[in-house]
């Protein structure tokens, strides 16, 4: 992604069009990539992949996972990359699709890597909070094998924990309650790949049986239990599957999400949440500029189940999430890498403190929040910034890059990049709510960086 994904130059007039609707990718400053969003104490965090800016043998360079946090689907907060394959000892590298899952204070992190002695492997890496703090649990793979890869976790009404993985094969174990071992009398179950659970394949079919290809996603929604899996080989759609237990027989349901082959993608990776009573599909394509096969971008659709349980066919599309969850309240501290959409800027973590912040801050880029209340109206914004010259501003205006101008932030030099300093301006009156546009002026590259910023009655 090298300094901007969305150079100016290229998307000038694309931008007027999209800035308005656009959601999907809900991630413009890195690629990211096997969405898995899980929902604890009224935040869903998402946990991603990471591809990385530069290739590396025109193949899979991934190295860490990122998570993002929301309260309301439209903005996401960026808390950097929690974890590298160099977490655990034993990997020697490929940080894919894993999945994260809270028990009894504790959150479980169950990740894909290759050992350094060869061959695949599952790992899983433990933590007192969502965002930070993640260690490897056992010092050693909690599962290794050919095709070993793609976790997907779930736990049950009666508190039986699964973990189902596997391409070309699919597998699962009955986790003991630590999370971090399976039941061994049971051991390792290979579910059969027949035509009556995951339909038969259409494509090669002398290579693979059946549709099922990698990355499961497994959940229940009311008495059915689910499986979304990518399906029928290169270039994958998504498929599910269910059942009236956890552990199968599996019954094949239906395509989910065709196959569309101007996003960019080959692969594609789903995850599954219900927020707020709104059931929400997570997926993955190529979208962003630059973007492909090797450098992906998530997304999301929200969806309603059929009244038989079955999933409805659902489209990709640019505009994504258009109803928010909730408002946002700008009258607290809002964290600058919180972000509906963004133009050129990219995120960093302080040599300090380890706080994530908005860089690579240059004329004309912006930052989109939307649904923000303003209540009764404001009197001033307060944004927390750091730079070395006083060249640069912040623009603030209302539902679009082009609409009212609430007001203008000078700002001024903290003579260090990594100095943070609150700084002030008065704002016009506006109540309601609106989509608030942060756009970036001045003359100068890098004019500053941003760590934070909330409006004053």
């Amino acid at each position: 992604m090298q300094k901007k994904i969305f150079g100016i130059s290229l998307l000038t007039g694309l931008l007027s069009i999209l800035t308005s609707f656009a959601q999907n990718p809900i991630v413009q400053t890195y690629y990211t990539a096997d969405p898995a969003p899980m929902v604890h104490n009224g935040t869903v965090y998402l946990y991603t992949s990471h591809d990385e800016d530069i290739t590396v043998k025109n193949f899979f360079t991934m190295n860490d996972w990122r998570c993002y946090s929301s309260k309301d689907m439209v903005n996401w907060t960026d808390h950097g990359a929690i974890l590298s394959y160099k977490a655990f000892s034993w990997s020697r590298g490929d940080a894919w699709a894993g999945q994260c899952i809270f028990r009894d204070g504790k959150f479980y992190y169950y990740l894909p890597v290759n050992q350094k002695n060869g061959g695949n492997a599952i790992g899983v890496a433990i933590s007192d909070t969502p965002t930070a703090g993640f260690k490897d649990a056992i010092g050693k793979p909690l599962l290794s094998g050919f095709g070993y890869i793609d976790p997907t976790v779930f736990i049950d009404d009666d508190g039986q924990a699964y973990l189902y993985w596997g391409n070309p094969q699919l597998y699962y174990v009955k986790l003991n309650k630590d999370m971090i071992s399976y039941d061994e009398k049971v051991g390792i179950v290979k579910v059969p790949l027949n035509k009556e659970g995951f339909s038969a394949r259409k494509k090669d079919p002398d290579k693979r049986p059946s549709e099922y290809e990698e990355g499961p996603w497994f959940f229940k929604q009311k008495s059915k239990y689910y499986l979304l899996y990518p399906a029928g080989g290169v270039p994958e759609h998504l498929a599910y599957s269910t059942s009236k237990g956890p552990t199968g027989p599996w019954i094949y349901g239906d395509t989910i999400m065709k196959v569309i082959e101007d996003r960019g993608a080959f692969t594609n990776h789903p995850g599954y949440i219900d927020f707020k009573g709104q059931s929400y599909l997570f997926y993955h394509d190529g979208a962003l500029p630059g973007g492909g096969g090797f450098k992906r971008s998530v997304c999301i659709e929200p969806f309603s189940f059929s009244p038989d349980g079955s999933i409805p066919r659902i489209n990709r599309t640019k505009s994504g999430v258009l109803k928010s969850a909730s408002n946002l309240d700008p009258f607290t501290r809002v964290e600058a890498e919180t972000i509906a959409w963004s133009e050129g800027v990219k995120t960093a973590k302080d040599s300090l403190t380890g706080a994530i912040y908005v860089s690579n801050i240059d004329n004309g880029d912006y930052i989109k929040i939307r649904s923000v209340d303003f209540g009764k109206g404001a009197t001033k914004f307060e944004a927390t910034v750091a730079s070395l010259s006083s060249k640069g501003n912040i623009e603030l205006r209302a539902d679009s890059l082009k609409g009212k101008l609430l007001g203008k932030l000078e700002i001024k030099s903290t003579k260090n990049t990594q100095e943070w300093k609150a700084q002030l301006c008065k704002i016009n009156q506006i109540t309601g709510v609106h989509d608030l546009y942060l756009v970036f002026k001045g003359e100068d590259k890098d004019l500053f960086n941003f760590d934070s910023w909330r409006l004053i009655r």
